[in-house]
């Protein structure tokens, strides 16, 4: 049971992260998943480009810091969370 609502907790963090795109940018970053079918050669140069930005709004580091936050019964550094501040 314990597993289960971890896995609840996590999806609800990630749909809260997704929900940070507009419906046009979750859509442009599914098509864009598809095509490169996990491989940045399959993509163009733009496209790549275009992938690492809609990613970036993702705020991926955040989203595994929050989950592992939320997992632990200890909390994580903020610098786990949000960077150095040093990271550009």
């Amino acid at each position: 049971m314990v597993k289960l609502l971890s896995t609840a907790e996590v999806a609800l963090l990630a749909r809260e992260h997704l929900m940070r795109l507009s419906a046009a940018e979750r859509r442009r970053l599914v098509v864009l998943v598809r095509v490169g079918r996990g491989r940045r050669s399959r993509l163009t140069e733009a496209e790549c480009d275009e992938l690492e930005s809609l990613l970036a709004k993702l705020e991926p580091r955040l989203l595994v810091g929050e989950a592992v936050n939320r997992l632990s019964p200890l909390p994580l550094p903020r610098r786990l969370l949000y960077g150095s501040g040093r990271e550009t």
